[in-house]
Formats: structure tokens, C-alpha cells, sequence
């Protein structure tokens, strides 16, 4: 299994390069990260992982631009952000799996906000590092799945049963 989950991630990060860094000229780190969580051998599991950070990333994206959208990028609406994240999180959307995306992407979305060496407004740069990290989801999800095609993972073997 770990060669398999290490060349599926070693295609997907050279995909997310060629993708990111040489077409689009960014820094590919967000989708890479993004990527090796949403990734695995087991196409199953990857798409359980996907859904879930799916969701809970567009949860919050859409509270982190909330508090963006509410008075700009102060650096004290990190922690009111995050909590309500998880709270959003954990008792209205209950998607478990990958839960902890929620507020991991309202705090991507928040803190990208605070790079002031650039002349995009904080919403884009929290739109495109939610991007960057929906992409990375979305190419270690499709690498798993293709190399599931290619080259599956052997089934695991039943122990052998003894007689008592």
C-alpha cells in the first residue's frame, strides 16, 4: 500500500506543479497538501475523504469570507471565525469525515488575507487559496481513481483460520 499511495502522490504533486507553478505561475503548496490528504490507495477511501473535505471546505470558505466580507481582515476575527467554523461544523453540516477542514480552510481564507506585498483585495486571495485547495482535493481523488484502473491494490488476504 505504501508504494502505491507514494506513487500515486508522487504523479498528482507533479501534476499540481506542471499545473500550478508553470501554467498559472503560484505557489502549488496549498493544493499540494490538499492533495495527500484527499489521496489513497483505496479508491473508497478517497472518495469518502473527498466528500468530506468538500464540504467542510466550502463551509469554511463561505464562513471566512463571512467574516472577511464583515469589516475587512483584522487579525482578532481569527479566533471568533474558527470557533464558529466548528461549531457550524459540528452540530449543522455533522459531516465527520475530514471535520477539521472546516476551520482550516476559514483560517487558508482569513490569513491569506493578511499578505500585503500583493494588489489582490483579501476575498480574491481567499477565493484563489480555496481554490488551490478544492484543485488538490480533486487531482488526488482522480490520480487514486486511474491508478485504481492501472495498477490496483492487491485485496487483502483472510488470515488462515485455525482449528482450536
Amino acid at each position: 500500500m505504501g508504494v502505491h499511495f507514494a506513487v500515486n502522490v508522487f504523479i498528482a504533486t507533479s501534476l499540481l506543479w506542471l499545473i500550478l507553478r508553470k501554467a498559472a505561475d503560484l505557489n502549488p503548496i496549498w493544493a499540494i497538501s490538499s492533495m495527500v490528504a484527499a489521496s489513497d490507495p483505496l479508491v473508497q477511501q478517497a472518495i469518502k475523504t473527498f466528500r468530506g473535505r468538500m464540504i467542510n471546505a466550502a463551509l469554511g470558505c463561505a464562513t471566512g469570507l463571512l467574516f472577511l466580507g464583515i469589516g475587512g481582515s483584522g487579525q482578532w476575527k481569527l479566533p471568533l471565525a474558527l470557533g464558529v467554523t466548528v461549531l457550524l461544523s459540528s452540530y449543522v453540516v455533522r459531516v465527520q469525515v475530514m471535520w477539521r477542514q472546516a476551520p482550516i480552510t476559514a483560517a487558508i481564507v482569513i490569513a491569506s488575507s493578511w499578505d500585503h506585498r500583493t494588489n489582490v483585495t483579501p476575498l480574491e486571495t481567499g477565493l484563489r487559496r480555496v481554490g488551490e485547495v478544492m484543485l488538490g482535493c480533486l487531482v488526488g481523488v482522480a490520480v487514486s481513481w486511474v491508478m485504481s484502473k492501472i495498477w490496483p491494490t492487491p485485496s487483502p488476504t483472510a488470515a488462515p483460520k485455525t482449528n482450536p
